[in-house]
């Protein structure tokens, strides 16, 4: 499946807030840059990793992803536990239920066709949802990079 091949998700338009203070409070909604993910990437920094924020890893395909390091193919998924129905502590909404269904369900397909199309570039996807400690998922990645950086090109990572 290539970019053209891309099926657009439409969810049609939002229905209006059941509140004014619900309105506001999704308008304030980070898309990126969010408090879990900063404690992971300041995490990984303190680890010695670097690596690129909100890049695409595969150029044909229009999504990004919050950490990549690419050389060595790990891309990290910092997941909200509402907005990708965290199995278990992802709240469905009451009012516009039947909306806010489809809207999740579309992202829920959205990542398990990212991470098949990650998987079958070579790239090794972790997914780290905010509940998550961001110390111990930090630990993974790190110790997940430094594998890969001797398998794919030889060469160790200084530990720190």
């Amino acid at each position: 499946m290539t970019a053209q091949d891309e099926v657009p998700i439409v969810v049609g338009p939002p229905p209006a807030a059941s509140s004014a203070g619900r309105r506001r409070a999704m308008q304030l909604q980070r898309s990126r840059d969010t408090t879990p993910e900063m404690a992971l990437r300041k995490a990984l920094h303190r680890r010695g990793l670097r690596y690129r924020v909100h890049q695409r890893p595969l150029a044909e395909v229009r999504r990004t992803v919050d950490v990549v390091f690419r050389p060595v193919k790990v891309a990290v998924e910092v997941r909200g536990c509402f907005w990708h129905a965290c199995p278990e502590h992802g709240a469905r909404p009451r009012s516009n239920a039947q909306w806010w269904e489809a809207k999740l369900s579309r992202t829920q397909q959205r990542d398990r066709e990212t991470a098949s199309r990650l998987e079958a570039a070579g790239w090794k996807l972790v997914v780290v949802w905010e509940h998550e400690s961001a110390e111990a998922a930090a630990d993974l990645v790190a110790s997940l990079v430094r594998q890969r950086r001797v398998d794919m090109l030889g060469q160790p990572l200084p530990e720190k």
